[in-house]
């Protein structure tokens, strides 16, 4: 696990576990590692390096489980991670280059923004060992998909390509297998430029609406954009849109 803090606020964290990146236990204590050295990153772009994003999960870390109360304790710490990545406040960007199953499709679905290449695939597994995903895999693809996508994708155990997950809604973009590294990273790039403090009330507010719909978000809203003026990045835009015009202003997270 690599984790790389660039000048322009931006934290580009590599998954290098070759050759398939499975996940195990050191896995999850490395990006935990890295998680807690973000520091003040205004925006994270996950990434791997290697043929694939990742083969899925070390089965025999399954087979180890004795016992019910043995695979729910390994599951609650599995969860962890993407909920861990979820709550973060600034923007997080998935970017999947290639073949992206279980653990490292459920980091996916926790971030932000999912940018695929477009040979890239996607897949829940989890079926052939008799297991559902446990990583919130399917929680969260229903919350982009709906619940009978969900249901299909987990059910059947196919792995479907960036395209069709982008008709799904879950992909947000599908950008050229060339030069598709360089593309994620001035994607990410540009949301870390941008003003920090917005984005985590952008998120704020999608949380709200997550758990209540619109009613919710609706009875937050207004708090949450009113404490953006408490923000450097408010007043400087505001003013340097008066002054110079749209697109002009520059944002520095405070």
């Amino acid at each position: 696990m690599r984790l790389d803090l660039e000048p322009t606020g931006l934290a580009v964290l590599t998954v290098d576990a070759g050759p398939l990146n499975l996940y195990t236990l050191e896995l999850h204590a490395d990006f935990d590692a890295a998680l807690d050295r973000l520091g003040d990153a205004r925006a994270l772009l996950i990434r791997a390096e290697g043929k694939v994003v990742s083969g899925g999960v070390d089965v025999s870390l399954f087979a180890a489980q004795e016992t019910p109360g043995q695979a729910k304790e390994l599951f609650d710490r599995m969860l962890a991670l993407p909920d861990r990545i979820a709550a973060l406040e600034i923007p997080t960007v998935f970017a999947a280059h290639a073949l992206c199953l279980t653990w490292a499709f459920e980091v996916a679905v926790a971030c932000d923004l999912i940018l695929a290449a477009e040979r890239a695939s996607f897949g829940l597994v989890e079926k052939v060992v008799g297991l559902t995903p446990t990583m919130g895999g399917t929680q969260r693809l229903a919350a982009r998909a709906g619940v009978g996508r969900a249901a299909e994708f987990v059910m059947t155990g196919d792995r479907y390509p960036a395209a069709e997950l982008a008709r799904w809604g879950v992909v947000n973009r599908v950008l050229p297998d060339a030069g598709f590294d360089e593309a994620a990273r001035a994607f990410a790039a540009s949301l870390a430029e941008g003003p920090t403090r917005a984005h985590a009330a952008t998120k704020k507010v999608l949380s709200h609406f997550a758990n209540g719909g619109v009613a919710e978000a609706n009875k937050h809203i207004t708090s949450i954009a009113a404490d953006l003026y408490r923000t450097e990045d408010l007043r400087n835009a505001v003013r340097s849109f008066l002054e110079e015009g749209p697109g002009k202003a520059k944002f520095t997270g405070r």
